[in-house]
């Protein structure tokens, strides 16, 4: 059985949207416009990208993600992997050319037997509604948080608002830095 990692820019009240700067909410670009860069608190971004077997995300982030990454070094282990983008919408038609293989999934049920196929991690990238969706479905099994020390008050949230039973997380590691960014990584408890 494959693992699912979530992994997530958050604040400190659990906004994830624009943190790089995409265009439409107030607080775009807030990763970098409001805390000093540090290298060290992005190790586990490049990580992330070396233990990962699959790259999945949500419709919404591969529009964003899918004009840009494929041309950034920084990403360039992500352009050869295999991408997962969970959508009802998507066509084979929308998928760029120059980003390796991509298969569209159209439903958590299939994202649960992708799960159960041999493999490597699978890592879901940004994908605020995806999120919510594998989460309240039982589906992702480790968080790789990084926690920003901003609030942002109204903002699409890593976690969704559903009511349901506590669900207990395992700190596997984390580590605080000098720009007051926190490393999270939690393990789900099954």
């Amino acid at each position: 059985m494959r693992t699912l990692i979530s992994t997530a820019f958050v604040s400190l009240d659990g906004v994830v949207e624009a943190p790089g700067g995409e265009p439409g909410y107030r607080n775009s670009g807030w990763t970098f416009k409001h805390v000093e860069f540090l290298p060290e608190a992005f190790e586990i971004k490049e990580r992330e990208q070396k233990e990962s077997a699959a790259l999945m995300m949500g419709r919404t982030s591969y529009e964003a993600f899918s004009p840009v990454w494929p041309g950034m070094e920084e990403f360039a282990d992500y352009k050869v992997m295999p991408k997962y983008v969970v959508s009802t919408t998507l066509t084979d038609d929308d998928l760029v050319s120059n980003w390796g293989g991509t298969t569209i999934l159209r439903s958590l049920d299939e994202v649960a037997a992708l799960k159960e196929t041999e493999g490597g991690p699978i890592i879901v990238h940004g994908s605020a509604s995806l999120n919510h969706g594998l989460s309240d479905a039982g589906l992702i099994d480790r968080y790789h948080l990084l926690v920003f020390p901003l609030l942002l008050g109204a903002g699409k949230r890593l976690f969704s608002g559903t009511d349901k039973d506590a669900q207990k997380l395992k700190l596997v590691e984390h580590e605080a830095y000098a720009n007051g960014l926190q490393k999270n990584v939690f393990d789900v408890v099954r």
